[in-house]
């Protein structure tokens, strides 16, 4: 099986982007997973912005309608910057947009404010101290043929509109760290699922996050997730996000608009 790298590479290079056929591997539902669309933009806006381009530290995407068949992911440079430039992307399929992207890359600079109040969740179980997460007949496609994910806290009471996993690409052979972050980052399901019937359809709308390293880094790709709705309410539902590495650093923070179908 081909992992993400191994799709960008064989994928049909195009003067401000790239082509390929997404495969049902993977898919979530009828469209492919929103961590793969979110990727393949990144991977579009990189090709674009060239050696040159700063780190990633914040990126929006909007999922307008379903990834699927052979796309086309290009990009464009908006503005750039003495320190900072900004890159918006977009796939095409053939019914026209499906999703789009706006990508912030800045450079260091110099600061004297230093905050950091993200600790990872309380009671938090070590990675290789925990068991693997069983996947049924719901699991989505993507998931079951691209990753592997671990149970990241011991069992509690009563349900809560909340997942925390540890999660790793199968394949990570070739992929940019950037590019990881976002593939591997919407991988759980939504935090009211827990809450919900496993057939009751659910649709991302818009996903920002913000990079809080230059430099990710992790053990073996093992990344801890956590997602937490906090309001849901005639169909919407709006969650918090969060990956640190197995070191307890954090690595990422975002947000994301939840459609609900029941």
């Amino acid at each position: 099986m081909t992992g993400f790298g191994g799709l960008l590479a064989e994928a049909e290079s195009l003067d401000d982007g790239l082509a390929l056929t997404v495969p049902e591997t993977w898919h979530q539902g009828r469209t492919a997973y929103g961590g793969f669309s979110s990727a393949l933009a990144l991977a579009a806006a990189c090709k674009v912005g060239g050696d040159g381009l700063p780190p990633l530290r914040s990126a929006q995407m909007a999922m307008i309608a379903p990834v699927s068949g052979r796309v086309e992911a290009r990009a464009r440079i908006e503005r750039a910057g003495r320190n900072a430039t900004w890159v918006a992307a977009e796939i095409h399929g053939e019914k026209g947009l499906a999703f789009s992207a706006s990508f912030v890359f800045m450079g260091a600079v110099d600061s004297g404010l230093h905050i950091n109040d993200r600790p990872v969740p309380k009671g938090l179980v070590a990675c290789y101290a925990t068991r693997e997460v069983s996947y049924t007949r719901h699991t989505p496609a993507f998931l079951a043929n691209n990753f592997e994910t671990r149970h990241a806290l011991p069992p509690r009471d009563g349900k809560r509109p909340e997942m925390c996993r540890w999660v790793r690409a199968t394949e990570r052979r070739g992929l940019d760290a950037m590019v990881e972050m976002l593939l591997v980052g919407d991988a759980l399901p939504p935090g009211v699922m827990p809450m919900l019937n496993a057939v009751v359809p659910v649709s991302t709308m818009h996903w920002q996050v913000n990079l809080l390293t230059p430099a990710p880094t992790t053990q073996d790709g093992w990344w801890l997730l956590r997602t937490v709705g906090d309001y849901a309410e005639q169909g919407c539902s709006s969650q918090r996000m969060a990956i640190w590495n197995t070191q307890g650093e954090p690595v990422m923070a975002g947000m994301q608009s939840i459609a609900i179908f029941g």
